[in-house]
């Protein structure tokens, strides 16, 4: 299947030439074929010679529908520029080449209609002129039929050349398989009595199929939707596949609360934005600051700031599901004009706070093309999921992005965050040199990591140890600062006497608090066995020979002796022993030297 919009002036015969095609009437409303004047959005289908099924979608032609046309061009791969042979190219004419420049539709064949009412001569004139007026346009080289509706000239040759259009779209077409996500933009709502809600559109991209999961993003709420029925052409189908028009018979919504614009996603992330940076792709350097802009079915109305010649921030007065590489319309709707095109480039753009960050955001777009290793650049770290998300290409990861998890992080940031770190704990020993080290929260503050996982990995290249939820250099443990002349000489008398704990009063005459203790400690100076009680590390290894020669058991009063020590010191000692697994307590009162 594939899917046609027309396009062309008002009363050129567009309508009339689908009908010619497919023996339908495009026109739904009375009120369209009562006046001859196409009003809104028209769906007809036929089959080609080749076999292959085409749907059209007929657009309206006055300047007053222009917002319906753009709904109907917006979706479709491809265009049926009809262009009338008596009365040549028009005002309209203008305006609907304007949106397919602007969408950058590059399909398309072009009808030179009513060809019964115009000489060969004029004919040609007006092929001429059509060459002139799309020779900026993505179908500047389109071929041109001539025809008549009426008398039926050039209806086979045209069905043939819309044969080739349909191949030369599809082969290689992205999408064509289904394989991409789905996003149907919404262009009628209603409700079928024995089935529903149905909603219509063109599935440009995804695959739907009955039974479906699906999230219906409206103007002011969101849905979880089921999908209870197909229909393309008509006709009953199980799964419906690119490009092709459907009728989904919706479960889990009303139809009175859906409206033209609203979209059917899948239920992955998808990126809902108000505010996008655009590159400009056609029309005048001169934009409105109040714009309307046409994405797929919908129209919102935007704000627009220069950020240079050719790059604009869009601020849009409601969220829309867009990514990378979308196009959008612009029109001034207070001129009822089109201003231009342009193309989504960040669908989640930096602030813009202080004086000339938009000059600097200008010249960043400029200088953006489709390398993901900019964009992680530019963030700093991204998941690999929310890259995906936003529209850029995951499938390689870039020789100057490190992945930690599913992260990707910019190789100089995270060089940036060792740098940082290293120096925090260094700054922090050097102002304190008696701290245990930076905690890790107090890492996490100084880095703002997006995920505390990246910690892990940031330290590892900072050449910092990390334990027991602090961060430290070895080299720093040994370094007690104001505290080692103190520590030194601690040590000299514990060395004498190595089971002679010092008293409180001698450690208050040395100076030595519970912060130098702790942090002897850490160095591997000294072994704390309790609050305030303190021997050398090797002291253990040293009562073990001594309790070794004893009878065995032992208790607790000829240990004492054997170490010449207060109970003050063997209790907690032996205790420690008992914890290292080199003693063994047989009951109450005895102890025994583990085999």
């Amino acid at each position: 299947m594939f899917v046609i919009a027309t396009a062309g002036h008002v009363d050129h015969g567009k309508s009339t030439l689908v009908k010619a095609l497919t023996g339908m009437e495009p026109d739904r409303w009375e009120q369209e074929r009562r006046r001859g004047l196409t009003i809104d959005l028209g769906f007809v289908w036929t089959v080609l010679p080749s076999g292959c099924e085409v749907g059209f979608v007929d657009v309206p032609g006055h300047e007053r529908f222009l917002p319906n046309m753009l709904a109907g061009l917006g979706p479709a791969p491809a265009v049926c520029f009809v262009v009338a042979a008596d009365e040549g190219w028009r005002q309209q004419s203008s305006d609907h080449r304007d949106a397919l420049a602007a969408w950058g539709i590059e399909h398309g064949v072009v009808v030179i209609s009513r060809a019964d009412r115009a000489t060969d001569a004029r004919v040609a004139e007006v092929i001429d002129q059509v060459r002139t007026e799309l020779a900026d346009t993505g179908i500047a080289d389109a071929p041109i039929v001539v025809t008549s509706a009426v008398a039926g000239t050039g209806l086979a040759e045209l069905r043939s050349t819309l044969d080739r259009l349909v191949a030369d779209a599809t082969v290689g077409g992205p999408g064509s398989d289904g394989a991409d996500r789905v996003r149907l933009w919404i262009d009628r709502a209603f409700a079928i009595t024995g089935a529903g809600t149905v909603v219509t559109g063109t599935l440009a991209a995804g695959a739907i199929t009955v039974g479906d999961r699906l999230r219906l993003a409206g103007r002011n709420r969101r849905f979880e939707v089921t999908v209870r029925g197909l229909q393309s052409h008509g006709r009953d189908t199980e799964r419906a596949l690119p490009v092709s028009r459907v009728a989904v018979n919706l479960r889990g919504v009303a139809h009175d609360e859906i409206h033209r614009g609203d979209v059917l996603l899948d239920t992955g992330p998808w990126p809902q934005t108000r505010v996008v940076d655009v590159r400009r792709t056609t029309g005048d350097s001169d934009v409105p600051a109040w714009l309307t802009a046409h994405v797929g079915t919908a129209s919102v109305p935007v704000r627009a700031r220069s950020l240079d010649e050719g790059h604009l921030r869009l601020t849009l007065s409601r969220e829309l599901p867009l990514r990378r590489h979308d196009r959008l319309v612009l029109r001034d709707p207070g001129a009822g004009r089109i201003v231009g095109g342009a193309q989504v480039l960040d669908v989640d753009p930096p602030p813009l706070v202080r004086r000339g960050d938009g000059v600097r955001r200008g010249q960043a777009l400029a200088g953006l093309d489709d390398a993901v290793a900019a964009e992680v650049r530019r963030r700093g770290a991204i998941t690999r999921g929310r890259l995906a998300e936003l529209g850029w290409p995951t499938q390689q990861v870039p020789d100057d992005v490190d992945v930690i998890g599913d992260w990707w992080v910019a190789s100089q940031t995270l060089h940036e965050w060792q740098a940082r770190l290293r120096g925090a704990v260094v700054d922090l020993h050097e102002s304190d040199p008696l701290s245990a080290g930076l905690t890790d929260g107090a890492a996490h503050g100084l880095l703002a990591l997006p995920d505390p996982a990246l910690l892990a990995r940031v330290v590892d290249g900072a050449g910092v140890v990390a334990e027991r939820g602090l961060l430290f250099l070895p080299e720093h443990r040994g370094d007690l600062g104001p505290a080692e002349s103190a520590v030194a000489e601690l040590e000299r008398r514990l060395t004498a006497t190595p089971f002679v704990a010092p008293e409180a009063d001698d450690l208050v005459a040395l100076a030595l608090g519970v912060r130098e203790l702790a942090a002897a400690e850490r160095a591997g100076r000294l072994l704390r066995l309790a609050d305030g009680l303190v021997v050398l590390p090797e002291t253990p290894a040293l009562a073990m020979r001594e309790l070794a020669q004893l009878p065995q058991p032992f208790t607790t009063s000829q240990a004492r002796q054997a170490l010449d020590t207060s109970r003050r010191v063997a209790i907690p000692l032996l205790e420690h022993l008992d914890g290292r697994g080199w003693t063994r307590r047989i009951d109450a009162g005895h102890r025994e030297v583990a085999r």
